[in-house]
């Protein structure tokens, strides 16, 4: 069975007067039916523009998809034209933006800002878009929803917002959302809220979702399957279970070193990863990782590891994979 969503070797660069930023520099995953996926990393990464890129938001110039393809229920999506992508995007694929605060329009009301995407896509009257949308605000659990779409985003607080952000994505019941970094700008205790309402929320309606985030405890808890990125490219990827027992990348292994663990002693010192993400204008000739890699070896300079099966599903690029397990310990 093909899957529902299929990147192939996607490259999205940009063009500055400082050189070409391969902010995404060749990557390939896949999203099956109901899947939840979660793209993984730093800021700078990629992460983001990779989602952009799906729905053909990539501002041109000086942004432009120069290889790879993304196929949608089988149909590639680039090389659509605006008219068609309008027609996927919000329709079949949904979008939760990474700041609340201001992705809702502050001008309009919540009601307007729901019902004009079912009005478009689904040819709802606004009456019945209206009853529509006080379903979905009840779905996300906002209270007293008939008086909420009179209201404006500035009488909301940012969790209600993210919420509404929800409900927005799902009205026009896509077959997939992509949520880019969710939880931003959140307390905690809201964040494990919007998490666990998005993925029962999905889970219910059997719709797929993709969370991009560089919080590793959200991906043990929500996500099936991982695509851990750093300069561009994903290094690895796997079931979650399998990243957390068994990362085979020196990355993941220093991503999951510096998050906060219960099963550690109270005293344990984290050991956060040395220096920066690399220059994506200047991109050398061996691994992008290599500056801050504890198991380095020669080879690592000149010859860009592929992404390679190392174990069932399991997939690494890293010349060295084999040597982490003595420092998984």
């Amino acid at each position: 069975m093909s899957a529902l969503l299929e990147i192939e070797d996607l490259r999205t660069h940009f063009f500055t007067t400082s050189g070409v930023v391969k902010a995404v520099n060749g990557i390939s995953y896949d999203v099956q039916e109901g899947e939840t996926v979660a793209i993984v990393g730093e800021s700078g990464c990629g992460k983001s523009v990779s989602a952009l890129s799906v729905l053909g938001l990539i501002p041109n110039p000086p942004g432009r998809i120069v290889g790879g393809a993304i196929r949608f229920q089988g149909d590639n999506l680039i090389g659509l034209d605006d008219l068609q992508i309008r027609n996927i995007r919000g329709r079949q694929i949904g979008m939760i933006f990474q700041e609340p605060m201001t992705s809702l329009n502050p001008v309009l009301t919540i009601g307007l800002q729901l019902t004009e995407t079912m009005e478009h896509h689904l040819g709802m009257d606004r009456a019945d878009a209206e009853k529509k949308a006080v379903e979905y605000l009840r779905l996300v659990g906002i209270s007293e929803p008939e008086r909420r779409i009179r209201q404006y985003p500035h009488h909301l607080s940012g969790g209600m917002r993210q919420r509404v952000m929800i409900a927005m994505a799902l009205c026009c019941e896509p077959r997939l959302i992509i949520a880019d970094e969710p939880t931003t700008a959140l307390d905690v205790t809201i964040q494990a809220q919007i998490l666990e309402l998005m993925k029962n929320l999905t889970k219910r309606l059997g719709v797929a979702l993709i969370i991009i985030t560089h919080n590793l405890g959200v991906v043990a808890r929500y996500a099936d399957r991982v695509n851990v990125m750093y300069a561009g490219k994903i290094i690895e990827r796997g079931l979650a279970a399998d990243i957390y027992r068994e990362p085979r990348h020196p990355y993941t292994l220093g991503l999951l070193s510096s998050v906060p663990r219960l099963d550690q002693p109270r005293q344990k010192r984290l050991d956060p990863i040395d220096g920066q993400p690399p220059d994506l204008t200047r991109l050398g000739e061996g691994c992008s990782f290599l500056p801050r890699c504890k198991f380095a070896v020669d080879r690592c300079e000149s010859e860009i590891p592929p992404l390679e099966t190392v174990g069932n599903g399991h997939l690494s690029a890293c010349w060295e994979n084999e040597n982490l397990e003595t420092a998984r310990g």
